[in-house]
Parts: structure tokens; C-alpha cells; sequence
């Protein structure tokens, strides 16, 4: 199991310098001005309105780094600094969470998966672990892998759920991605240097769900391990 801890400590490291890098990239082209003189909110709505899309609203929520499209009331929501500035960063972010939207409207295959999955990985999330754990437990204390087995092998299927989010949510956050920087190119809403920015903060944003993904997939093993493993 050694192998285990090495690749979720190396996971983890990964997961916190991209989590640095991505801040960093944001502040950089925090302080990039788009020469149209559009903020983030402005940018979203023509995006919306470009897109034949007029039942979403584009509101403003507190936080730093809190921008989410909210498909059951139908909102894009972005956070105080990326609704009100007028910078390369908050233009990629903007037409990002609207890409979003888009996918929403037309009914993009991963995000519809990804929303059904919603309700049930809210719940199986907050057992999961638990379940795990609580079976490992028992099993040990009780010597025998029956009872114990099936409570923590449900705790696993639990996980895989989460895993398995965590995987359909790529698609879904690159897909937006492309759809944004897309949009942002044809409609020259950005020069090239600002597109570059865009293109560059929306890359490092995707890799937190990357190694948000690795990370679930190598938890999920490991426990997979320890439960397969003690049926031996």
C-alpha cells in the first residue's frame, strides 16, 4: 500500500501548485484591461444574447473564485470582481460559466449526465467514507469479511459515483472552455494578446478538475484494495 500513499502525497502536491498557479494566472491577467472596455457581466450577457439564449440571467455572487451557472434557475453567476472588472481574466471567466449555458441549451450530452448525477453523489458523497471505514472496522473486530465486506464494498460503490462525477465533469468544464474562447475569437471581442491570456488562465482552471479527477480515481483504489485485499 505504500505505492498508494506515494501517488495520493504526489497528487496532493500537484493539486495545491496548480491551485497557486491558477491564482497566480489570474491576478496576472487581472491587471490585463480588454480594450473594448467591457466587465465580465457585459461580456455574458452579449454572449447569452449571441447565442439566442434570453431566460438566464447573469447575476452577481460574493467570493472569490465562485463563478458556477446554476442550471435549475437558470443563472450565471459571477464572483463580485469578475461581474464588475473590465480584464482579460474576467472576460475568459464570464464567457466560460456562459458556455455553460450554452451547453444547458443544447442539451450537451455530458452536462445532461453530469446534472442527473447531481442528487445522487450529494448523498452517496456524505456516506461513503463512512461506509468504507465503518465495514473495514467491523470486519476486523468481528474476523470475518461478511457483514463488514458488503458495508464497505457499498461505501466503494458510493465513491465510484463521486469518481465517476469527477470524470464527466471534464468534458463538461473543456467543452465550455472552447465554446468561450471560440466565441471570444469570432466575434473579436478580445485582441490576440488578450485571447492568448484567456486561452491560459481557462488552461490552468481546467487542470484543477483533472487532478480533482486523479485524485478521486486513486482514493477509490486504494479503498478498493483495502476491501478486495482483506477478502484473501
Amino acid at each position: 500500500m505504500i505505492g498508494f500513499y506515494i501517488l495520493i502525497g504526489a497528487i496532493s502536491l500537484l493539486s495545491w501548485f496548480i491551485s497557486n498557479k491558477l491564482k497566480s494566472k489570474f491576478k496576472k491577467y487581472a491587471q490585463v484591461e480588454l480594450r473594448n472596455g467591457m466587465t465580465g457581466a457585459e461580456i455574458a450577457e452579449k454572449m447569452l444574447a449571441d447565442n439566442g439564449i434570453f431566460d438566464v440571467k447573469v447575476i452577481s455572487t460574493p467570493g472569490r473564485l465562485t463563478d458556477h451557472y446554476n442550471p435549475k434557475d437558470k443563472t450565471v453567476n459571477l464572483s463580485e470582481s469578475v461581474y464588475n472588472q473590465r480584464n482579460t481574466a474576467s472576460a475568459a471567466v464570464a464567457a466560460h460559466e456562459v458556455g455553460h449555458a450554452v451547453q444547458h441549451a443544447k442539451a450537451y450530452s455530458y452536462l445532461t449526465m453530469r446534472s442527473q448525477l447531481v442528487p445522487i453523489v450529494s448523498i452517496t458523497s456524505k456516506y461513503s467514507q463512512w461506509l468504507v471505514i465503518g465495514g473495514l472496522i467491523l470486519g476486523a473486530a468481528s474476523g470475518a469479511s461478511g457483514f463488514g465486506f458488503y458495508i464497505a464494498a457499498t461505501g466503494l460503490i458510493f465513491m465510484g459515483f463521486a469518481t465517476l462525477f469527477s470524470f464527466i465533469t471534464l468534458p463538461v468544464e473543456y467543452d465550455a472552455s472552447n465554446r468561450a474562447l471560440a466565441w471570444l475569437q469570432s466575434k473579436n471581442m478580445v485582441s490576440q494578446q488578450e485571447l492568448a491570456g484567456a486561452k491560459d488562465a481557462l488552461k490552468w482552471a481546467a487542470r484543477t478538475y483533472l487532478v480533482a479527477a486523479l485524485g478521486s480515481l486513486a482514493a477509490l483504489l486504494y479503498w478498493g484494495m483495502s476491501i478486495l485485499g482483506g477478502r484473501d
